[in-house]
């Protein structure tokens, strides 16, 4: 597997360890587990907290994927707006998945305070940020489709918005006050070392390479050894490999990078997203902001920094830094590295059951953290269970779409067309 030549910031302010060895050896367990993000992480902890024994399956390192290279928003809901949701899935299941999504941040919280994770945790609110006056009419609708579903969204004007994030750039923001940000990457390996303490047990440097069923019993081998379980999770989202014999996550991969500063002078980390809130713009091609607990500032967009876009990119970020911060302008980035989000068509997560007691979890097209915690918890009573109306989405027995390959060329074109454009456009 190709090495990043950067990790990034999240593994040097990472504190959490934990000590694995690959599967050596053939087991019988309640629960296999395939892969070591957030959603696989909180299964195998809420599985080993019931009893269960359970065993997860991580093809490199716990968190080496999606869950931590994020930003580390903890928001409530899709991307979507609320009544496109209801749109696509009806709405009465569109409303009870958009209700099980607003207590997103609340689980996620309240789950670090129980199992004591240090992850940079701050529960000040995110900030959808108007990059245009067209972003801030859609802000507007936005607001009153949540406040129709009772959610407790704010709209700022332009100078509300200044102050909260110390940049004259944005018309306006809609605040969220049930979300927060946290260190994804921390996040994640908090559940892991959690899930060990509750009696999981999870192997590193174990891919799976092949899974089939019999005599009623889930057989998951991996590397020359083979796990038989009563029921089986996958969870690789947009970092699966190929499983053979089950059918593969069906999505387009986009490329998210990020760029983090040094810490900030003492003065600008008072002037500088003040109150620890993150934020992304309405831009078609969308930007994030947030610090860290260090005052290092991050920020993120749309692109792949290993493909041939990568000084498009970058180019774009210095010159983005300083259209938003102009104080920023001669502080450049210590650290840069990129995920992969799996996107799907409809932008809706999905839950596809290809068995009995067996299920694939993918498609946050984005958003992972508070729902990766939903359906990783939801997967647990599903399968052990037999209960799959626990999910927050009804399950399906099969899903594909079609032109995966060409979407994901076509969301890196339009990202390094767009940065190519835009940095003519902003200051040099």
């Amino acid at each position: 597997m190709q090495r990043d030549a950067n990790p990034g910031l999240w593994p040097i302010s990472n504190p959490h360890a934990i000590r694995t060895r690959p599967l050596a050896s053939d087991d019988d367990v309640d629960l296999a587990i395939v892969g070591g993000g957030i959603t696989g992480c909180v299964a195998a902890l809420e599985a080993a907290r019931r009893g269960a024994k359970v065993t997860l399956l991580e093809a490199d390192t716990v968190a080496h994927g999606g869950s931590g290279r994020s930003v580390g928003l903890v928001n409530a809901g899709l991307w979507l707006p609320p009544e496109a949701v209801t749109a696509r899935l009806g709405e009465a299941a569109g409303l009870r998945l958009l209700s099980c999504l607003a207590e997103g941040p609340s689980q996620v919280f309240e789950l670090i305070s129980r199992e004591g994770i240090s992850c940079e945790a701050t529960r000040a609110g995110t900030l959808h940020l108007a990059h245009s006056a067209a972003g801030l009419r859609e802000l507007r609708e936005r607001h009153r489709q949540g406040l129709a579903l009772g959610a407790p969204l704010q709209l700022l004007n332009a100078e509300a918005t200044r102050r909260e994030t110390g940049s004259a750039a944005f018309h306006g923001a809609l605040l969220d006050p049930r979300a927060g940000t946290i260190q994804p990457l921390a996040y994640c390996m908090g559940l892991a070392a959690a899930a060990q303490r509750a009696g999981a047990t999870i192997h590193e440097r174990s891919r799976v390479g092949h899974i089939d069923r019999r005599d009623g019993r889930w057989h998951v081998a991996a590397n020359g050894r083979r796990l038989r379980a009563g029921a089986l999770l996958v969870a690789t989202n947009a970092y699966g490999h190929g499983l053979d014999g089950v059918p593969a996550p069906s999505h387009a991969t986009v490329a998210f990078s990020q760029f983090a500063t040094p810490p900030l002078p003492e003065q600008l980390r008072g002037e500088i997203l003040p109150t620890g809130k993150g934020c992304w713009d309405t831009a078609t091609v969308m930007s994030s902001f947030r610090t860290d607990q260090s005052g290092r500032l991050i920020l993120g967009g749309i692109g792949d920094l290993q493909g041939p876009g990568r000084r498009i990119h970058e180019s774009w970020a210095r010159r983005k830094l300083r259209e938003v911060y102009p104080a920023l302008a001669d502080i450049g980035f210590a650290y840069r590295w990129q995920g992969r989000i799996a996107m799907t068509a409809d932008h809706i997560p999905k839950v596809v059951r290809f068995g009995p007691d067996a299920c694939s979890i993918f498609g946050y097209s984005g958003r992972g953290i508070a729902p990766g915690t939903l359906f990783g918890t939801a997967a647990v009573q599903a399968l052990l269970d037999g209960d799959p109306s626990a999910f927050p989405i009804a399950p399906q027995t099969r899903y594909a779409e079609r032109f995966t390959q060409t979407r994901s060329a076509y969301y890196e074109f339009g990202a390094s067309a767009l940065h190519a454009v835009s940095s003519l456009k902003l200051p040099a």
